[in-house]
């Protein structure tokens, strides 16, 4: 099988993956090659058109194949991933824990065919109690300095996250400056999800975040305990098609539920996460009277 061939499949399932015929012939020359993953496609496949009573059987084995094979389906991985998510087999979903190499971990797992979300954990980051929110932490954070527990994401500079579409570096401290970085990583707008909880990024990360031309694609995006204000929501009308938002435990104000509602997405949002002391009396006022929010979304802030 000519690897040009190879990659311009494994490219096409990628921004497809629910192409049932595409996975059957991709299936078709694993098969070629001795790979179970393909006997798994074909057994998957069945299950999905497989009557109620025939189901048990066909579920056994999957069940036998995978237990058999799976073990070496990850061999291209570097020791330091965890899978945590696959589809027929091959890993779709991986996190890595903070290292001294991340960037080769990294690279190495973005080297995988099918890997489309990645999440970067710390043990520093494994509990959010860690990260208090005292004026001095963030007072370094804005002076760029690097304080103890920490992480410097100058050490991905380079690397391409274009092919993602769901990064999660909730926990990591990286401050505004690592999300100036972040914004220069990704070369195409298929990212759709972005997990930034207890980043410390602030509204100049965020902003340089939104003035990345390869983020507007955007749907889902969390920014719990960022230092973000209204000037800050100001920067998200750039994100055109955000339907979740989470913006909890940031000092938004009545200006900052103003700027929200005047965000070309307001209309579009299904979810979204703020507290009442997260912007105030007067915010959730207009909140709960705002025409151009859902429903849904009115009704919840109507019973705050």
């Amino acid at each position: 099988m000519c690897s040009n061939d190879v990659v311009v499949i494994e490219e096409a399932l990628r921004a497809r993956p629910d192409d049932f015929a595409a996975w059957h012939a991709y299936g078709d020359r694993l098969l070629r090659q001795g790979d179970a993953r393909g006997t798994l496609i074909r057994l998957e496949q069945r299950l999905a058109r497989t009557r109620p009573a025939v189901r048990p059987a066909v579920e056994r084995e999957i069940a036998d194949l995978v237990a058999e094979h799976e073990g070496r389906w990850d061999d291209g991985l570097p020791g330091r991933a965890r899978v945590r998510s696959r589809r027929y087999g091959f890993a779709t979903e991986v996190a890595v824990e903070w290292s001294d190499d991340v960037r080769e971990v990294v690279e190495q797992v973005l080297c995988a065919p099918f890997v489309t979300t990645l999440r970067i954990t710390s043990n520093a980051a494994a509990d959010e109690d860690d990260y208090g929110d005292d004026e001095d932490s963030y007072l370094a954070v804005d002076r760029g300095e690097l304080r103890p527990g920490r992480l410097d994401l100058r050490a991905l500079a380079g690397l391409d996250l274009g092919r993602l579409t769901e990064l999660d570096l909730s926990y990591l401290s990286v401050g505004f400056d690592g999300a100036e970085l972040l914004a220069t990583l990704f070369a195409s707008d298929r990212l759709r999800a972005l997990d930034l909880r207890y980043c410390r990024i602030a509204d100049t990360g965020l902003a340089a975040l939104a003035a990345c031309p390869h983020l507007g694609g955007l749907r889902r995006l969390h920014l719990q305990r960022n230092r973000v204000t209204a000037e800050g929501v100001r920067s998200l009308h750039r994100f055109t098609e955000l339907t979740e938002l989470d913006l909890r435990y940031n000092d938004l104000g009545e200006a900052g539920a103003q700027a929200l509602l005047a965000a070309p997405f307001a209309g579009s949002l299904t979810r979204l996460w703020l507290y009442d002391s997260d912007v105030g009396r007067d915010g959730v006022r207009k909140l709960a009277q705002a025409a151009n929010l859902p429903p849904g979304l009115r009704s919840m802030w109507r019973c705050v």
